[in-house]
């Protein structure tokens, strides 16, 4: 098969590599995937640069995402058939080599979803780490109905789906976002009220929309860049759940500012949650694509052998929605 990959970490057009490799074979429990598209994440280029972990594996196929048709059925599965449209997420993490940036794919069949006819396999490449940390931040702790749920980054990967599902979960959603093109982003999702905080303030726009309450529940990609903003609008007996802190990577707690609102801080990443809590995602995930049209944003789109120049769409910081590599080209 046809594949990208890396044997040390650095500068994407340093270090990647296209070619061929052996085409894998589905083991048991199994299946494999002809990947129609590969979802790249900043944790995927992150992993290549070297800035988030030392490499585990003398060869490393990159991207966590994916979509396409199950070609291959290993032994002892019987969820899915051979033509089956798909998505997936965790093809290269932590203890996995080989992801999405090639022409196919073996892995668990627990980490494999269908994917709706009316969803397009760029559009399902971009669910993966984006909509399941979405979801498990929104729902990890119960519903969310009659709640106000703030989301930072509204119009970020995972802050779109995580908009779109709280709505449908039944919340009152306050986005942040960073310019005018991310606002019209954030209400095209479902966001209640948008609030750039770039030119606004954060704290008396959210105290104003919840009649100085605050919030319930904060979606938050930057825990220790907001912590000082966000402490102010957090209601009693509310949760921060938290995905991402690149602006303060070591925040220091004001453990008793937190005690007496009872604020739980609930950290996530993706490949390290229990797995009946994402199979419960994959589930209702599902529910949400099949039950309404839905938003996937789509940054750009690049060929297999563009891998380089996707990896550096994504560095590049300005994007909108995930970036995507077309396998099949």
């Amino acid at each position: 098969m046809k594949a990208v990959w890396y044997e040390r970490t650095g500068a994407a057009p340093t270090v990647l590599t296209v070619g061929e490799m052996l085409t894998p074979e589905a083991a048991l429990g199994e299946v494999r995937v002809r990947l129609e598209a590969s979802g790249v994440n900043p944790a995927d280029v992150g992993r290549r640069s070297g800035n988030y972990r030392a490499m585990e594996f003398r060869r490393v196929i990159p991207n966590s995402d994916g979509a396409g048709i199950i070609d291959q059925i290993g032994e002892g599965v019987s969820r899915f058939a051979v033509g089956d449209r798909v998505w997936l997420f965790n093809g290269q993490r932590n203890g996995r080599a080989f992801g999405t940036a090639a022409e196919y794919i073996t892995l668990a069949d627990y980490l494999v979803t269908p994917l709706p006819q009316d969803v397009s396999f760029a559009a399902g490449a971009t669910l993966g780490i984006p909509c399941m940390t979405a979801w498990c931040a929104l729902f990890a702790d119960g519903p969310i109905s009659g709640q106000t749920v703030l989301v930072t980054g509204g119009a970020g990967a995972v802050g779109h789906y995580a908009v779109q599902l709280a709505k449908w979960g039944g919340a009152r959603v306050i986005a942040t976002v960073s310019s005018q093109v991310k606002d019209v982003e954030a209400r095209l999702a479902g966001a209640d009220t948008v609030v750039n905080y770039r030119t606004e303030d954060v704290v008396s726009k959210v105290m104003a929309f919840t009649e100085n309450r605050g919030v319930d529940r904060v979606i938050d990609v930057d825990f220790g860049g907001n912590l000082a903003t966000t402490l102010k609008i957090m209601a009693l007996n509310s949760t921060i759940a938290v995905y991402a802190t690149n602006g303060n990577r070591t925040p220091v707690l004001p453990v008793r500012e937190l005690m007496e609102k009872c604020i739980t801080v609930r950290s996530l990443v993706l490949f390290a949650l229990p797995p009946p809590l994402l199979a419960a995602a994959q589930a209702d995930i599902t529910n949400w694509l099949e039950s309404g049209t839905r938003v996937h944003n789509i940054a750009g789109q690049f060929a297999l052998a563009e891998t380089v120049e996707a990896h550096l769409a994504v560095e590049k910081g300005d994007k909108i929605g995930t970036v995507i590599v077309d396998c099949a080209r």
